[in-house]
């Protein structure tokens, strides 16, 4: 490997495992560095100038620190598509590539789909992109996230319409209009804190990733409440969930008057998806 990559590698291998540091140093060499690909595969020298090597040293001191190279660079690819993030939002995950991919396949003709919970806006976005006939609304409660996702959404010609809205106070008087509905709510239980990793726990927004351990499924029961009166008869419900919830999830939707419950396991094996009609 040539020396900028070496350095990269030594600078952060005390935070990083192997796997991670191969895919990190690839990325900054390439993104940041403006190196080409096969120029880091094939080992070729290459020299810095003094402003690229100030850069990387101060993203190398960021990441030294546990800060997600998301935010370091402030973009995260989903869907194929560069989103703008930031400590307020949470970073799209590849397991929710797969729930926009689903809802995209088996509703190719809704009309008005309504993301609850939207963060980044990714989820929302990507949908409106890949559905541009349907009417995509996008609920969140933070003022930060709102703004960014807005922004994303100016950035990538999308249609999406945001609204601050809180879901757990939220009460609806209006009549069914939703086609679809998705949440990858709050889900992580405040006991499994203790086994995650640092870059998650000390820079991602505790508000969009923690819920009591006596109510884990507060958002779903809430959300599965509201789409009752919110979907249209037959109206979807999609929802990404803690896999140590899934039968909990189940049984919960069950006795919340929904049917068709499928559960779904993401790419890596694990119970990620649940969806129910209404």
């Amino acid at each position: 490997m040539n020396r900028v990559s070496t350095y990269i590698r030594q600078s952060l291998q005390d935070y990083y495992s192997p796997q991670e540091l191969k895919t990190l140093t690839m990325m900054l060499c390439c993104d940041v560095l403006g190196f080409e690909a096969i120029d880091v595969y094939l080992g070729k020298d290459i020299n810095l100038s003094e402003s690229k090597q100030c850069e990387l040293e101060n993203i190398l001191a960021r990441m030294q620190k546990n800060e997600p190279i998301q935010y370091v660079l402030g973009t995260a690819m989903f869907c194929g598509m560069p989103f703008d993030v930031a400590p307020g939002v949470l970073i799209p995950r590849p397991e929710t590539e797969e729930l926009v991919d689903l809802i995209v396949r088996e509703n190719p003709g809704s009309s008005h789909i309504l993301d609850m919970g939207t963060g980044s806006g990714c989820i929302a976005i990507s949908l409106s992109k890949k559905l541009p006939e349907a009417k995509v609304t996008a609920w969140d409660i933070s003022d930060e996230a709102l703004v960014i996702a807005r922004r994303n959404n100016g950035k990538l010609q999308a249609t999406v319409m945001f609204e601050q809205q809180d879901i757990l106070s939220y009460h609806s008087d209006s009549e069914a209009v939703f086609d679809v509905i998705v949440s990858n709510p709050p889900y992580i239980t405040d006991s499994e804190r203790q086994e995650m990793d640092a870059n998650v726990l000390e820079w991602e927004p505790a508000q969009a990733l923690f819920v009591p351990d006596d109510d884990p499924l507060r958002f779903y029961r809430r959300i599965a409440l509201l789409g009752r009166k919110l979907l249209r008869t037959e109206g979807k419900l999609y929802f990404e969930i803690n896999r140590v919830y899934g039968n909990e999830t189940v049984l919960m939707l069950e006795e919340t008057g929904y049917k068709g419950i499928r559960v779904l396991k993401d790419q890596f094996g694990n119970t990620r998806i649940v969806t129910a009609y209404r």
